[in-house]
């Protein structure tokens, strides 16, 4: 039996299909799913090593949906197969109020950034930064990689000159990787913020506000 979880209404179900997409558009992959407590937490890729000798960081992005329902389950999933189910959900509904049930779509288990799970506890506040320098910082970071990335370039390439790209710290924000700035532009975290909350634990940064979450793991050592 396929795991399922419920939406409250076609707002919520809306909602997530437009994460997703977003998403999609970032890296085409998988998406986690983790429900527990009448909560869904649903975790997206934008950018993670390729190797162990890849000292880049994991940048994830992170929304939260309430349910209406309380199943329990953590699944990896193609992004593309969700999207499509709520595409299908959305074209069906009658009642914008009404609940909508999703069931879940058949897993993966190649992907590796689904198996590094951020800490719950133990965050310390930082010094807050400004949601117009990591706009300014992913903006000028796209711009870089589409220059020096002509068309037809092989995948290691385009992931090293990626990975200079977004490994660099945000201007006076060294726990910040530009990285986690393209993911709170790209998911649509900062539309219409000033401040962007940052926090720290370990090898982990977060950045929060209102409309999602943006994790980075620093690579510690290399082997």
């Amino acid at each position: 039996m396929n795991d399922a979880f419920t939406l409250p209404d076609s707002l919520s179900l809306s909602d997530l299909a437009t994460y997703l997409g977003r998403a999609g558009r970032v890296e085409d992959g998988s998406v986690r799913l983790i429900a527990g407590s009448g909560v869904l937490a649903v975790y997206v890729a934008v950018f993670y090593p390729m190797g162990l000798l890849d000292a880049s960081p994991t940048v994830l992005g992170l929304r939260t949906f309430q349910l209406d329902d309380r199943p329990e389950f953590d699944a990896v999933v193609p992004v593309r197969s969700l999207k499509e189910r709520l595409v299908r959900l959305q074209n069906d509904v009658v009642d914008p109020t009404a609940a909508v049930e999703v069931s879940v779509p058949a897993t993966v288990n190649t992907v590796t950034w689904a198996a590094i799970s951020p800490p719950r506890g133990g965050w310390a506040r930082l010094d807050a930064i400004e949601a117009a320098r990591l706009r300014t910082t992913a903006e000028a970071g796209i711009a870089r990689v589409a220059e020096a990335i002509p068309a037809g370039t092989g995948e290691q390439i385009v992931h090293r000159v990626r990975a200079d790209v977004w490994s660099a710290p945000v201007e006076g924000a060294e726990a910040v990787p530009a990285g986690a700035g393209f993911g709170a532009l790209s998911l649509g975290f900062l539309d219409g913020e000033d401040e962007v909350a940052v926090f720290e634990t370990g090898t982990w940064t977060r950045l929060t506000t209102p409309k999602g979450h943006v994790l980075v793991k620093r690579r510690s050592s290399l082997l």
